[in-house]
């Protein structure tokens, strides 16, 4: 999972123009040492105390307790082999959802105004949707039916709702549009790079798919859900899953996207490798459940669905995603909600007895949730503050030389005197 965010250095490296590289991949490399510390501090502490509140009961002050930094779990412990490691999964996904907030906004965010958004949706809002929604015992799963295996809406669908409410405050970048409104298009510098990027992500998301299953337990260890004696996965609801259904239904759902994407865009490279994203992301809700044929076609419906929105709301809202990450993300993670809620209609949403079972209305309350309320709502508003403060966005002067400026004559200028002192030295000799 860790190649998730090499990829997405790379793939942001990639599609930046060349004034604004190490800022670019500097912005992104301090999400890793900010979100885990806060993560550690208290965003894990908020998936095991959040599961009820605020809607139908207190904080869980037990399990929140046995995961606070300074509880026994959290330290060296021989006798818990595995609170360190899932702990390290769930920071992952944190990662990842502040990166593809990350991406929508280059070349235009103060990195300050980045590391707050970095902390606020990888340590609070995504974690707070993951106890409500992502938690075998969340109130969303008990009372909506809410079923999203490998985080359509959990991950996906809040990351690209919080990238919107940024980017409607942010703006577009200097020149994106005409005077028309017309949107220009800004291609990326290295698009040999953002391959490899967008490959390595694909390779992350494989193992992100397979983090999402909790590791072989014991059947008494949840309370006898699953009978026999054999110890066996689950997913995070806690129902019995196989590592083979994971495998085909990745796959599958990765060829039709980048099969729909293909055709819909015409071939544009761009979209064809971020397609292959949103076909996955669309049918992850339910891919711990669908037939991988199923999978597959709604990998390619969906894709061809975002595509189109996209364009509509670049044109009609002048909104400038540097890399799509609204759209790959966020609409294809409400699409995948709102579509698992038909094709699994009436489908347990958990193993445990008198939870809801899956409905398209249960699943699209949850797509709302997910990427308005924990979502949009939370990064425009954030944004707004840091815009009435004169902390959201570089000034224009420094948007045209680049945020790379001062670093990039530094260099020349070392490079200038290096090479004066070469001439010297030969000169004497």
């Amino acid at each position: 999972m860790f190649l998730i965010h090499v990829g997405f250095c790379m793939y942001e490296v990639g599609a930046s123009r060349r004034r604004n590289h190490m800022h670019t991949l500097m912005k992104n490399i301090m999400i890793i040492p900010l979100v885990t510390v806060t993560f550690f501090f208290f965003g894990w502490w908020i998936y095991w105390a959040f599961p009820d509140f605020p809607f139908f009961g207190g904080l869980n002050h037990e399990a929140g307790n046995a995961n606070l930094p300074w509880s026994e779990n959290m330290g060296t412990n021989l006798g818990d082999r595995i609170t360190g490691v899932f702990w390290a999964a769930f920071l992952l996904f944190s990662w990842t959802a502040a990166s593809i907030v990350s991406g929508s906004v280059i070349e235009r965010i103060r990195s300050s105004a980045l590391w707050v958004h970095a902390v606020l949706i990888g340590s609070v809002f995504w974690i707070i949707d993951a106890a409500w929604g992502w938690h075998y015992a969340g109130w969303m799963v008990k009372y909506l039916g809410y079923h999203d295996a490998y985080a359509s809406g959990v991950i996906h669908a809040i990351a690209g709702g919080y990238a919107l409410g940024v980017l409607m405050v942010l703006g577009p970048r200097l020149g994106k549009f005409a005077k028309d409104g017309t949107p220009r298009d800004i291609p990326p510098h290295n698009p040999w790079m953002l391959t490899i990027g967008i490959f390595l992500i694909y390779t992350g998301f494989w193992g992100f798919y397979a983090a999402c299953n909790v590791p072989a337990i014991s059947p008494e260890a949840i309370g006898g859900e699953i009978t026999g004696t054999t110890w066996t996965a689950t997913n995070i609801y806690l129902a019995p899953t196989t590592l083979s259904a994971i495998t085909v239904n990745f796959l599958m759902s990765l060829s039709g996207g980048l099969m729909a994407a293909y055709v819909v865009s015409k071939g544009d490279a761009f979209w064809t490798f971020s397609g292959g994203l949103a076909g996955i992301i669309t049918a992850s809700a339910g891919n711990d459940l669908y037939h991988p044929i199923q999978a597959m076609v709604i990998g390619a419906v969906g894709v061809v669905i975002v595509y189109k929105l996209h364009y509509w709301v670049e044109r009609r809202f002048k909104l400038d995603d540097a890399v799509g990450a609204v759209a790959v993300h966020g609409y294809s993670g409400v699409v995948g909600l709102i579509i698992s809620g038909f094709v699994l209609w009436d489908v347990p949403a958990s193993p445990f007895e008198g939870y809801a079972a899956i409905t398209p209305l249960g699943q699209t309350i949850g797509a709302v949730i997910m990427f308005f309320v924990l979502g949009f709502l939370p990064g425009w508003a954030v944004a707004k503050m840091q815009h009435a403060a004169g902390a959201l966005r570089i000034p224009e002067e420094v948007e045209l030389q680049g945020l790379d400026y001062a670093e990039h004559h530094a260099y020349e200028d070392s490079k200038a005197e290096i090479i004066e002192a070469d001439k010297a030295f030969l000169a004497q000799r």
